[in-house]
């Protein structure tokens, strides 16, 4: 008997130590999340819905819901994604074969607290006449940094199409893509090939 206890008290002490020497198991990460992945160097900055440019944009247009819907909604279907900044605005252009256009307006991005102002010059050739003032209402796609918008656009006005009586048309360099929403007071008919430059400062020169 004395010598069954010392065995039974010596397999309990082992199996003490073995638990005191235990490495304690580490916390599993949460899923889906890698080490190393994360942050905010990671994150896409935030979209706009259909809703809210609906509203911005018809107010800051002067056109009905409906309409600019309309329009909004024709975009989100070619892209099929929503845009992470938009461009309230005011242009003028002419053209005579040759074709001219300068605007500014203010660049809106939810992950900044304040507008940054933009100006934009363009120039395009090919059959055209006309001039117009308008107002401009520019959906942004894959606009990650506001300092990224500074830069020339290629762009095909003859692309245009209306839609309740706005105009739209594409702009992309760099992976960004611009799609101006246009509304105003005069004629321009035609189709013509040309750029569009995007600065921090009004520049005369339309390059």
């Amino acid at each position: 008997m004395h010598r069954r206890n010392l065995i039974l008290s010596g397999l309990a002490a082992s199996a003490a130590g073995a638990c005191a020497t235990a490495p304690a198991q580490q916390p599993r990460p949460a899923y889906g999340v890698e080490p190393g992945q994360g942050g905010p160097a990671g994150t896409a900055p935030p979209a706009y819905t259909r809703e809210e440019l609906v509203a911005a944009g018809a107010n800051f247009m002067g056109v009905t819901a409906e309409a600019l819907g309309g329009a909004i909604e024709r975009i989100f279907s070619d892209y099929g994604d929503a845009p992470t900044a938009y461009i309230a605005g005011e242009e003028g252009a002419g053209a005579a074969g040759v074709g001219l256009r300068y605007g500014r307006g203010l660049l809106y991005m939810k992950s900044e607290r304040e507008p940054r102002e933009v100006y934009w010059q363009g120039i395009s050739i090919g059959w055209d006449v006309g001039g117009n003032v308008s107002r401009v209402f520019t959906l942004v796609y894959y606009l990650y940094q506001p300092e990224m918008i500074y830069r020339r656009y290629p762009g095909v006005e003859g692309s245009a199409y209306l839609i309740g009586g706005l105009g739209v048309n594409y702009q992309q360099a760099d992976g960004i893509v611009l799609a101006p929403i246009r509304t105003g007071v005069g004629l321009r008919l035609g189709a013509n090939i040309g750029t569009m430059s995007y600065s921090r400062q009004r520049n005369p020169l339309p390059f």
